[in-house]
């Protein structure tokens, strides 16, 4: 009983990183849970809400056998640990990086970083096609960043959009759903309305997100299973492309080398925090499984 007490309280902590990271434009939470090792098992657990046994079950009037097929409890305890992390840190990250950006994005390129070599350990065997698919990510990644933000309307139809295109990225390492919703124009809108507690708007994007992610789940489940090391090493492409937009030191939108001062040794440190906390997950994270 202590035992699976642990396992789901685990859960609802990394659910809880991964919310984190999505709150932050440039971060993903599907980095996190690519680090944290639950990434192939939320994949799969959202996937089966779009597959044709769920459906039958559905269509026949069966809604009691369809809805015993979820991995309800990993998702619920991921889920909480997002939402708990979304009324919890939306004010304070707000407020961060409109007061101290530079310690958030230290922070967060710090995990990114060890995690980009995390990941790539779990190739067994490199080869020029997973070397292509890696570039490919990372130019990808590094391209999508770079984009201007546009000014978009907050009609209903386009909220539910801007939902379902965010929530595919927020499942994708390396891929960030908040700075996409920045690139649609959004993201100030919506964090307004978490902070505000205004429910209209984040039922539409709610609605959005409940379509996007169980459509594109599909897509990531047929992925892994056909062309796991390929995927991985796309995955792992897309974070390193992803750093371009959280490199701490900027001016302006534009990236710039470092100066050697106080604050910049400060920032290392912060880095080496992050790096060193991927470190310890994963070294946990591998312990548990043997």
């Amino acid at each position: 009983m202590i035992t699976t007490a642990k396992k789901y309280l685990s859960l609802i902590i990394k659910g809880f990183c991964m919310g984190a990271a999505d709150i932050v434009p440039g971060v993903s939470g599907g980095t996190m849970a690519f680090i944290l090792g639950i990434y192939e098992e939320l994949v799969d657990s959202i996937r089966l809400f779009g597959q044709k046994l769920f459906w039958n079950n559905i269509i026949h009037g069966k809604v009691h056998h369809a809805f015993l097929l979820p991995n309800w409890k990993f998702l619920l305890s991921v889920g909480s640990g997002i939402i708990l992390a979304g009324l919890t840190l939306s004010h304070p990250l707000e407020y961060m990086l409109e007061q101290r950006p530079v310690l958030v994005w230290g922070f967060f390129f710090g995990l990114v970083s060890a995690s980009v070599f995390v990941v790539a350990l779990r190739i067994k065997k490199w080869s020029p096609q997973l070397a292509a698919a890696l570039i490919a990510g990372v130019l990808v990644a590094y391209v999508v960043v770079g984009l201007v933000p546009v000014t978009t309307p907050d009609a209903p139809w386009f909220l539910i959009l801007s939902g379902a295109i965010a929530i595919c990225a927020m499942i994708l390492p390396g891929i960030s759903g908040a700075f996409l919703l920045v690139l649609l124009g959004k993201y100030e809108f919506i964090l307004s309305a978490v902070n505000n507690r205004e429910l209209l708007p984040i039922a539409y994007v709610g609605i959005g997100a409940v379509v996007g992610i169980i459509a594109f789940s599909q897509i990531l489940g047929w992925l892994f299973q056909r062309y796991h090391d390929i995927t991985v090493a796309l995955l792992t492409g897309l974070m390193i492309g992803s750093l371009r937009k959280i490199w701490p030191w900027k001016i302006g939108e534009s990236n710039v080398l470092p100066t050697i001062d106080g604050d910049t040794y400060v920032i290392m440190g912060i880095i080496a925090i992050g790096a060193v906390l991927v470190g310890m997950v994963e070294y946990i994270s591998h312990r548990s499984r043997v």
